[in-house]
């Protein structure tokens, strides 16, 4: 069996600088979060940023719900990767976190993103009762309500169409059977219960936090 690679902060430098260059607004919004200490970590990684580029570029993606947006790295990342008639509709409830977001969208001339400032469950309920429909769902917001989210988003996504869940290795600590705290259990919690579920296809990717990438059947 092959030996995986250790994916040394060197050896990420290097795929970085040898994948697609990031905007200056890209780079702007990581030197903000760099700036705001232990609350950089919600930031998914810039590999994972232009892994999803790719996945909507070849998935043909138009339509984009993003459950949990910071202060607008990846909203930006995948927007910029859609088409020209392409929407990207972005749940957060933290008002600072999205206008920081709005101004690096305006900044960017980005105007593909539409924000919507409210608890994401109740967002998420509103845009499934009015029928919406949408060719990929990533979710990355607060890990007690990954089922919840989950859940309803396998009836908002198209068939054939895309459920991306950020940070479910959470640090490695998923696999060490030593680490039993709240949020390591909780992520084990939705791993097992996205195992058993027959509706999608899934594959763990090990880039950034880890990301699940599922296919609606």
């Amino acid at each position: 069996m092959p030996k995986n690679i250790d994916l040394t902060d060197n050896l990420e430098k290097y795929i970085i600088d040898h994948s697609e260059n990031m905007t200056d607004i890209q780079k702007e919004i990581i030197d903000h979060n760099t700036s705001l200490g232990d609350q950089k970590r919600l930031q998914i990684s810039i590999s994972q940023a232009q892994f999803l580029q790719t996945i909507i570029k070849i998935s043909n993606t138009k339509k984009i719900l993003e459950v949990g947006s910071f202060t607008g790295f990846s909203a930006l990342s995948m927007a910029s990767a859609l088409p020209s008639d392409g929407i990207l509709i972005s749940l957060d409830k933290n008002f600072e976190f999205c206008n920081k977001a709005k101004s690096f969208y305006e900044k960017a001339k980005e105007k593909k993103i539409k924000q919507i400032i409210k608890p994401a469950m109740d967002s998420l309920k509103e845009l499934n009762n009015s029928n919406q429909k949408f060719d990929l769902i990533f979710i990355d917001a607060d890990k007690e309500n990954y089922i919840n989210y989950f859940d309803i988003s396998i009836n908002m996504v198209v068939s054939g169409g895309l459920i991306i869940i950020d940070n479910v290795l959470w640090h490695g600590e998923v696999s060490d059977k030593s680490k039993n705290d709240k949020f390591t259990n909780i992520i084990r919690e939705f791993n097992d219960h996205l195992k058993k579920d027959n509706r999608v296809t899934k594959n763990i990717i090990p880039i950034g936090d880890g990301l699940t990438i599922c296919i609606k059947k």
